[in-house]
């Protein structure tokens, strides 16, 4: 095991390749007794604070765990010297970590006195704002006013209370800034979108036709292999095309479809026409290039409010929020994540209208790696479902692949709560197989924009923001399980436990969560599985410094 410090602060790594005994269809769990992956990954800062945050807080942490143990062994040795030595050379066979006879007495007097000494959580028994602010100051403290061992005790107790509290209040300052960190958009992506939109301006190359005409006639042919990607992230979506031929048995048959907004459209087709690929076809659509109805265009709109609305109303309850926990805080920043407010993010509601000509797709999110063949997710029987996804998990009973309904939605409410079971597990969302045409037939469309409505009226208090929440009730008993090797999912917050074994055999890793692997928070032992796929000799990115 390896602890350390570094400019992004403590970090910790332990690996094992054995695995351990877990419950589930894909092996071993991480909970179990036998190896597992653990990732700790240290506190990011945004870098208007770089300095003084990377300074201070892993400090912080070091002290709040180690000064009070010293405290008390110096009180020791500090009480101790003063009753029983008389002059300097008198002390100077006074041992460290022993004592004599008398400093076993000290000893168990001043342990007893910390015992009984009783500050509750507001400090009192002695103001907390009053207790030392160092050692050095508690030492004079005591022997300058020849205080009783009582009094120090009461003292020592409140100087940790509050040291005690100022850590905590560091780790929500650094969970805060971590946040913050993932919400923004890299220099290296922006510059590398800028780039792109100049070379499509002067490289005619950049502006071809995509796909070339003699393969336009793929796009709608059943017979071939459809994957769509709703994204506005031109190197994301790189990566999960070249991982997935890469991977592929067959990459000849794939159709690739990229769906971006306008801002997008113009970097994302430079990318891929500078760049082709000969072993498949790649199809680059902008939103503003869909002649949708007058009814799909209002339904689109009318759903983007509200889902704006549900992240304002949200936003605002969290500026005055005193969180109760870390874990709460944790869950309560994630909502403010800009994804929850993404055009392309919610659109995935409407991909039968975005691919009317279409029967099967697999549908993949920009943030995963593909790392096996998926040719036999077009040849699933789904069983008359509308969409295939993992539901169980490799890590055992009552554990789940993503989250419970419980964390997605508020069950105080009647609607929610006479509706859907709190302890279930909700069906991972980004690594899908959509029968198109049994979607059609279905009205889970119109059931998603009915309680879009009824979270609107009831103050937006059914869930929490986010594309998942209204799916999960709209795709309600139309889901079918898939095995879980195909979707491991969480490997983008900053914990995550897996089992080496169910990464290396899992077909997709997920980077679901805020550490994105092309964010500098990223989890560098897991993101290295997806910057493989970037190619770091490309002129593009070495001009935008994309970090490896």
């Amino acid at each position: 095991m390896k602890f350390y410090i570094s400019t992004t602060g403590i970090k910790r790594l332990t690996i094992s390749s054995a695995v351990g005994s877990g419950g589930g269809g894909g092996g071993g769990g991480a909970g179990g007794t036998g190896g597992f992956w653990q990732v700790m990954k240290g506190k990011g800062s945004p870098a208007t604070r770089r300095i003084s945050q990377r300074a201070v807080l892993p400090a912080l942490l070091i002290l709040g765990i180690f000064l009070p143990f010293l405290f008390l062994r110096i009180a020791f040795v500090v009480l101790e010297s003063a009753t029983i030595c008389s002059s300097s050379p008198g002390c100077m066979g006074w041992r460290f970590f022993g004592g004599s006879e008398p400093s076993l007495r000290l000893r168990e007097e001043l342990t007893r006195a910390l015992v009984e000494a009783y500050i509750d959580e507001d400090g009192a028994g002695i103001g907390i704002e009053g207790s030392p602010v160092s050692f050095k100051e508690l030492v004079k403290d005591v022997t300058s006013n020849k205080q009783d061992i009582k009094a120090f005790a009461f003292k020592t107790k409140a100087m940790i209370l509050n040291m005690e509290r100022k850590v905590q209040l560091a780790r929500r300052q650094e969970s805060i800034y971590w946040h913050i960190a993932s919400h923004g958009v890299p220099k290296s992506l922006h510059c590398l979108c800028l780039k792109l939109a100049e070379e499509y301006a002067v490289n005619a190359i950049a502006r071809s036709r995509l796909p070339p005409p003699e393969f336009v006639s793929r796009l709608t042919d059943p017979s071939f292999h459809h994957v769509v990607l709703l994204t506005d992230n031109v190197l994301a979506a790189s990566v999960v095309i070249s991982s997935t031929i890469k991977n592929s048995a067959n990459p000849e048959k794939i159709v690739f479809h990229i769906v971006t907004d306008k801002k997008t459209y113009t970097p994302m087709h430079a990318w891929f026409a500078v760049h082709p690929i000969t072993s498949a076809v790649v199809e680059v659509k902008g939103l503003h290039q869909y002649d949708w109805s007058h009814e799909v265009n209002v339904g689109v709109r009318e759903m983007l409010e509200i889902h704006r609305l549900i992240w304002s109303h949200n936003y605002n309850n969290l500026k005055g929020e005193d969180f109760e926990s870390e874990a709460r805080q944790e869950r309560n920043l994630e909502v403010l994540s800009p994804s929850c407010i993404s055009l392309v993010n919610h659109l995935r509601i409407y991909i039968p209208e975005l691919f009317p000509n279409l029967n099967k797709i697999v549908f993949l999110d920009d943030d995963i790696v593909v790392q096996h063949d998926l040719s036999s997710l077009w040849e699933l029987d789904l069983n008359g479902k509308v969409v295939g996804a993992v539901v169980d998990s490799w890590c055992g009973v009552n554990c789940c692949p993503g989250r419970k309904y419980k964390d997605y939605f508020n069950f105080t409410n009647t609607m929610i709560s006479s509706v859907l079971d709190h302890d279930r597990c909700g069906w991972l969302y980004g690594m899908n197989v959509f029968d198109l045409r049994a979607w059609r037939e279905t009205n889970i469309t119109s059931t998603y924009h009915q309680w879009l409505k009824f979270n609107l009226n009831s103050g937006m208090a059914l869930w929490r923001p986010g594309a998942l929440p209204p799916a999960l009730i709209a795709f309600e008993g139309r889901v079918h399980p898939i095995h879980p090797s195909w979707h491991v999912s969480g490997l983008g917050y900053r914990f995550p436990q897996v089992d080496l074994q169910i990464l290396e055999a899992a077909a997709v890793l997920h980077f679901s969560g805020p550490a994105k692997p092309w964010l500098e928070i990223g989890v560098p032992e897991v993101r290295s599985l997806w910057s493989r796929h970037v190619n770091f000799s490309n002129e593009f990115i070495r001009k935008c410094r994309i970090i490896e």
